[in-house]
């Protein structure tokens, strides 16, 4: 079973594997970011065949969503022949839930320096497993398998995976490495915890990504740490590693109160 099953061109339908961590009644986010990441793929490769990758993803997380189908809608705010902005929206029952900006940026011929200066983390296998069911309940996190190394509360390495599919097979075009790999983003504000959630809500507003090469299929690793400040916000910051390396980093805000 996948996250969503297709119901219409633009309309989706979570299974019991979208169900969140701080509320079972209502739908985890991190599986409706990759949707969005999917049909703005979806829709370049409608328009364009000509290589345009995504490079910044950035979503604004409006409100909390059910668990019942949603429709995503999708535009072009800046065309153009290698660099274009595309916007795409979540709706519930006609309200937008999510919002996402997304830049796209074309190949260039390959530099002499590909690579990265941001430090590698040690391997899947090099890695204790972990059950995040341990902390959080919810479909979403029971289908994610964890390797984890936490240095402290608020600090650790990780890495993910899940054998959940997007979308179920056959659906045209097939979710990409960006879509795929976005659906289990947003895990990352609750894999090391700073404080017992059900003591204090930290629930993040929003999720920037910045990504400076496609990822590869398989195992997705976090580098992440969690800072809180003394005011109610909070920041969950990660490097995104693949079988690879480094391939981008990512940032969520947080907002920190008690339950």
């Amino acid at each position: 079973m996948s996250y969503f099953v297709q119901t219409g061109p633009a309309t989706f339908r979570p299974t019991q594997h979208v169900g969140g961590a701080w509320n079972t009644a209502e739908q985890h986010i991190a599986p409706a970011l990759g949707l969005l990441v999917h049909a703005v793929e979806a829709d370049r490769d409608r328009r364009r065949d000509d290589g345009l990758v995504v490079s910044r993803l950035s979503f604004d997380i409006l409100g909390t969503v059910p668990m019942e189908d949603v429709e995503v809608e999708v535009r072009v705010l800046r065309p153009g022949r290698t660099v274009e902005l595309v916007e795409a929206v979540l709706l519930h029952a006609a309200r937008p839930a999510v919002l996402l900006r997304a830049w796209l940026l074309g190949p260039t011929a390959e530099p002499a320096d590909v690579g990265s200066g941001l430090a590698r983390i040690p391997g899947p296998d090099e890695m204790p497993a972990w059950d995040p069911t341990s902390v959080w309940p919810g479909g979403f996190i029971a289908s994610a398998e964890l390797r984890r190394e936490e240095v402290a509360p608020g600090r650790a390495a990780f890495w993910v995976r899940s054998d959940v599919p997007l979308l179920d097979a056959g659906v045209t075009p097939p979710p990409g490495p960006a879509a795929t790999a976005a659906r289990l983003f947003d895990i990352a504000n609750g894999m090391t915890v700073r404080a017992d959630p059900r003591a204090v809500a930290f629930p993040n507003v929003d999720l920037t990504a910045h990504l400076f090469r496609e990822p590869v299929a398989g195992w997705l690793g976090f580098d992440t740490a969690v800072s809180f400040g003394p005011t109610g916000q909070g920041l969950t910051s990660s490097v995104l590693h693949d079988a690879e390396g480094p391939f981008g980093t990512m940032a969520q805000v947080l907002t920190v109160r008690p339950t």
